[in-house]
């Protein structure tokens, strides 16, 4: 008995027929862009599917054709600040296609770029109200930091032009300040971000040095490529972190999670530099204050002093004059007095004095005998005589 059968055409037929009669107008599908490859003639592969805590649960092949790609791909880039890749999650329209040769595939003809973007925000908020309630947020703050941070580790990518333009503002500072910079290496873009900054942070830890501060850098970018910047697991460890942790994440308008938790954070790495050189500038104004004070005290002190002894040199030199003047009077006393005894003037006035042989004077003629000589003295000279005769009185 033969049995019934259709070819496999048939069947496909039926298959396209039955599927394209179920969906015959575009639908808006939510899916993760697990692969994607564009073509050299300008079409676009894609591989969606979906997952859940088990694990795949759907996939299915998308194609963007030339024609809608090169308008989709530079749209979606200018709203969300990235191209289309591998790992994000879309919100795509598509045409549900099937094929009799190459089975299910869908026809991409529209990608709704703030629906990626919105998926990252609520995660963010989500990530933030967490945080405030297990009392993450502002464990840092407490963390002082030293006056003149001069140790500091850095994380970010090696070839990073944020890391550079940090070093490079650091060094070549007018001043001359100094600073010593270590570098950890860490993936500062993607899903891998968040795991690499945390070992990284371990490994400062596990060096054994003590540095005063951990910076990490990152220049600008897109806000799907800064998105791992609002990952719970790294805001937790920077939350809390043993050592201030300072943040130059992106451009201006970027704020993250990561910015939230950290004990100080600028808008990017060149903002961080001036952060640092700011805090030494700031001693050094303060010591210079400090310096200058410090003169002026010395000066008024000196100057002070310098009177003071003014004064006491005054007065040495006033009393100094006055026992000059009293030993000047004293002295002419004693040589009015003198003078009033010199022999000569008593000779002036009459008087002689009589020398024996040997020159004194003779104030008696006790041990006096006939045949003595005798000097006699007058003002104008002197007469030799000799004793005829000794009278005693």
């Amino acid at each position: 008995m033969e049995k019934e059968y259709i070819s496999l055409f048939d069947l496909q037929s039926k298959l396209k027929e039955g599927i394209e009669c179920l969906f015959p107008k575009r639908i808006w599908i939510r899916a993760e862009v697990s692969a994607l490859k564009a073509r050299n003639g300008g079409h676009c592969y894609l591989e969606l599917s979906q997952s859940d805590e088990k694990g795949l649960t759907a996939k299915a092949q998308a194609i963007i054709w030339s024609s809608r790609y090169r308008f989709i791909a530079p749209y979606f880039e200018s709203v969300t600040g990235s191209p289309i890749s591998e790992g994000m999650v879309i919100l795509v329209e598509v045409q549900v296609n099937y094929s009799q040769l190459y089975g299910l595939s869908l026809i991409v003809n529209d990608i709704d770029p703030e629906f990626s973007l919105g998926l990252k925000e609520l995660e963010r908020q989500r990530t933030i109200e967490r945080l405030q309630k297990e009392g993450l947020m502002g464990l840092q703050s407490e963390l002082p930091l030293p006056v003149l941070p001069y140790d500091l580790a850095v994380i970010s990518a090696e070839d990073a032009a944020g890391y550079r333009d940090f070093v490079r503002h650091l060094e070549g500072n007018a001043y001359g300040f100094k600073v010593n910079i270590e570098l950890f290496p860490a993936l500062m873009q993607g899903a891998g971000c968040p795991q690499s900054v945390v070992e990284a942070m371990d490994a400062v830890l596990e060096s054994g040095k003590d540095y005063d501060a951990v910076l990490i850098l990152r220049g600008g970018g897109s806000k799907l490529d800064l998105a791992c910047f609002d990952d719970y697991g790294m805001a937790a460890v920077i939350a809390q972190y043993p050592l201030p942790v300072l943040m130059a994440i992106g451009h201006d308008q970027d704020f993250h999670v990561a910015d939230m938790v950290a004990n100080t954070y600028v808008k990017t790495p060149t903002a961080l530099a001036d952060f640092i050189l700011g805090m030494y500038e700031d001693e050094d104004a303060r010591l210079t204050a400090w310096a200058s004070r410090v003169r002026l005290a010395a000066a008024g002190r000196i100057s002070a002093a310098e009177s003071c002894l003014d004064v006491l040199r005054a007065r040495v030199r006033g009393a100094f004059s006055l026992k000059v003047a009293a030993m000047e009077a004293a002295l002419n006393v004693l040589q009015t007095r003198v003078a009033a005894a010199d022999p000569r003037r008593i000779l002036e006035r009459g008087y002689a004095l009589a020398l024996d042989g040997r020159g004194v004077v003779m104030k008696s003629v006790s041990g006096r005998k006939a045949g003595d000589s005798v000097s006699v003295m007058f003002a104008d000279g002197v007469i030799g005589c000799e004793v005829k005769e000794v009278c005693r009185k």
